[in-house]
């Protein structure tokens, strides 16, 4: 009988090509189609620099691509996509924890120091800081053998006036967002009630931290929580 193969160790790859693989994680994992035009805006380039990456990434095995069906990660892909979430996700952690860096300053520094970072250096950042299984935004941190558990959370748009739930995590990429986040108290961990919404998308009343605020309904999207009920449906975000 043959031993069991160890995982093939995920190759090193240029910032460009781990900033795509991360890209197309992200657009997988909120069940949206990896098109060429989904990918531009998400890396904020033109859209005919992506096609050329594609067929580049394709031909290495990291992807596979269909025309009008867009890219999905291959197993290969995956790995490495989940190791620079690991180094982006653990160096926010880090400047949070350690050096006393405010959330809405992370994610530039990561995004420069993420491509650079030794995977050595990566797990000690992690140990000096107790391990932490999220982000200072709540975003799962992959473990270094490269698994993640994505949970099933719904965004606070979703829910019904009366209902409760916990902030669990909010996007990254905004730094004025986030301070915005931060001043009403909606940060993960805390827990909000929707108190009153107005229909058509208007703005929604909300009660965090004893205190009423009143959001609109696009940023209340970007703001994804764990609901006290457990009757509702949940979506993976």
């Amino acid at each position: 009988m043959s031993a069991a193969r160890a995982p093939k160790p995920v190759p090193e790859l240029t910032g460009p090509v781990e900033d795509y693989l991360k890209a197309i994680y992200e657009l997988e994992r909120a069940s949206e189609p990896a098109e060429t035009n989904a990918i531009a805006r998400m890396l904020e380039i033109a859209p005919a620099s992506v096609s050329g990456m594609v067929r580049r990434l394709a031909a290495q095995g990291l992807i596979t691509h269909e025309r009008y069906r867009g890219a999905r990660l291959t197993a290969a892909g995956r790995r490495a996509a989940l190791r620079t979430l690991r180094r982006h996700r653990v160096i926010e952690a880090y400047l949070t924890s350690a050096l006393g860096y405010s959330w809405d300053r992370v994610h530039d520094e990561a995004e420069r120091l993420e491509h650079a970072a030794s995977d050595e250096l990566i797990d000690r950042m992690a140990a000096a800081i107790g391990e932490p299984a999220t982000d200072p935004h709540g975003a799962p941190i992959p473990t270094r053998d490269g698994t993640l558990e994505e949970r099933s959370l719904v965004p606070l748009a979703a829910l019904e006036s009366g209902e409760t739930a916990r902030v669990e995590r909010v996007s990254d990429r905004d730094a004025g967002r986030l301070r915005y986040l931060a001043e009403l108290g909606i940060v993960p961990g805390a827990t909000v009630q929707i108190t009153a919404r107005e229909p058509f998308d208007g703005p929604i009343a909300i009660r965090v931290q004893n205190s009423s605020r009143t959001i609109g309904s696009a940023l209340a999207s970007q703001i994804l929580v764990a609901p006290s009920s457990t009757k509702r449906p949940r979506l993976t975000r």
